[in-house]
């Protein structure tokens, strides 16, 4: 199964929708969720993509299809074999419905869209962090000792927090989807992991993507690289 069928157009109005959302907004109500707090973690600083240690789309796609395939097996023989063979084997990732072919794609695509900034600028200070990534809308949270915050917006419900050492952003959207986002910093400081999960009713499994970057001292020259679909990683040089 390849990225470059077509994809489910609410898929792609959700994620746009997504860009118009200021996420956990000062204007927020408490949530009764209790968080776990420990001393303050600071991301603060710029931070750039390492794409040999971040999972490969690809790669966690065929995971998925597989894990798919297996779970349509287990499902056929509870039946009895009523859909033995490779037709039966395969039926719950093509088609219509859930577990569809355009579904599983489309999840794959959206994480694919909401990961895909190679830069990150991190402002972050005792109240409240932003987290601004190129070529997507930033992520921003308001921070209350013990607290998560939640925000209901036209497009669905934002909690965001801290959850021990981890910073944690999850946005609940309309027709089954729900976006997580979970930060955390490398012992050394130096390395920043965030785990991306997608969630659609229209497919048994979560699709995660773990996205790895290093810090970095912002004008230093070097070469800025950019993972495209059609021409697999593209660097190019910049000066100081």
């Amino acid at each position: 199964m390849r990225f470059n069928q077509i994809i489910p157009l609410k898929i792609i109005l959700l994620v746009t929708a997504c860009a118009l959302v200021c996420a956990c907004s000062s204007n927020s109500n408490k949530n009764t969720l209790k968080a776990e707090n420990t001393d303050t973690v600071d991301f603060g600083g710029s931070w750039e993509l390492n794409y040999g240690q971040s999972d490969n789309i690809q790669t966690k796609l065929d995971s998925l299809v597989r894990d798919l395939q297996r779970q349509a097996e287990r499902r056929n023989n509870a039946n009895g074999g009523m859909n033995q063979g490779p037709a039966g084997a395969t039926m719950m990732v093509g088609g219509g419905g859930a577990n569809s072919g355009a579904s599983v794609i489309g999840l794959a695509r959206m994480s694919e869209l909401i990961t895909r900034s190679s830069l990150l600028t991190i402002a972050q200070d005792e109240e409240r962090i932003s987290v601004k990534r190129e070529e997507t809308f930033a992520l921003r949270c308001d921070f209350f000792p013990g607290e998560f915050r939640t925000v209901e917006t036209p497009f669905g419900t934002e909690t965001c927090g801290w959850n021990g050492h981890q910073l944690l952003f999850r946005i609940l959207l309309p027709e089954g989807l729900s976006i997580q986002h979970v930060m955390t910093l490398g012992p050394q400081g130096e390395r920043l992991n965030i785990a991306t999960t997608v969630v659609s009713d229209q497919v048994s499994y979560p699709f995660t993507l773990n996205r790895v970057y290093n810090r970095f001292s912002p004008g230093s020259s070097g070469y800025r690289c950019k993972q495209t679909l059609s021409r697999g990683r593209v660097c190019t040089t910049e000066s100081s």
